[in-house]
């Protein structure tokens, strides 16, 4: 789900992909990495089309601001194996790949916007900060109570990484997650997040890269 090329949701496994495409996918991104030999964590990724077919599009020689939504289905720390492959050790995880997703995982990424005016930027200071917790919730922020957030950096100041059996229960605890969040003394982009999750497209598996533009107008 992005705005301007930017990501604001990310999930995993894709509702769009068959278990064919995603072994393709996997097979394409594999044979890239290993022309280079690139020895590091990094992401591939690929535009998919309407008729199923999928398109290199650039790499990432790093880790991504989605990653957690990697390591909800494949149970692996990636930041550990990173670090494990810069120390020339070798990754604890390779005896399980190929990895096989299991259950469902989502990330939203609360920015210091406000999406009811265009998403403008809102830096300021936070004056209360209670992250939601509980089975198969997952925040991870630098901010707290006090905190100022500059209007000189990234607007992202938490996300929201949630996490089910299925993608149903993935969607019931992040509506759930996201009522409970309470950030005060910024706008932030919590409401749009609740809007998408009511959306009947994105429950239903069926958005595209142009959600935001043909569903939720109004907020841009």
């Amino acid at each position: 789900m992005q705005r301007r090329h930017q990501k604001l949701i990310e999930e995993a496994p894709s509702p769009a992909l068959t278990d064919e495409l995603r072994r393709a996918m996997g097979v394409a991104a594999i044979k890239a990495v290993r022309a280079v030999d690139y020895r590091n964590a990094g992401t591939i990724e690929f535009l998919l089309d309407t008729t199923g077919k999928f398109y290199f599009m650039e790499m990432n020689t790093r880790v991504q601001v989605e990653h957690p939504v990697s390591e909800q289905i494949t149970g692996t720390d990636i930041i550990k194996e990173q670090l494990r492959i810069a120390s020339g050790e070798p990754m604890s995880c390779a005896s399980r790949a190929p990895f096989t997703p299991f259950g469902h995982a989502m990330e939203f990424r609360i920015n210091a916007e406000d999406p009811e005016h265009g998403f403008r930027p809102c830096p300021g200071t936070i004056t209360r900060f209670e992250p939601p917790a509980g089975p198969g919730v997952r925040v991870e922020a630098y901010v707290h109570s006090g905190s100022k957030i500059s209007p000189y950096y990234d607007s992202m100041v938490a996300k929201l990484i949630v996490s089910g059996q299925d993608r149903e229960e993935c969607l019931a605890r992040g509506r759930r997650a996201l009522d409970e969040f309470v950030i005060e003394g910024i706008q932030t982009t919590l409401p749009f997040h609740r809007r998408v999750l009511d959306n009947e497209v994105f429950c239903a598996g069926e958005a595209t890269t142009d959600f935001i533009e043909t569903q939720m107008g109004d907020v841009l």
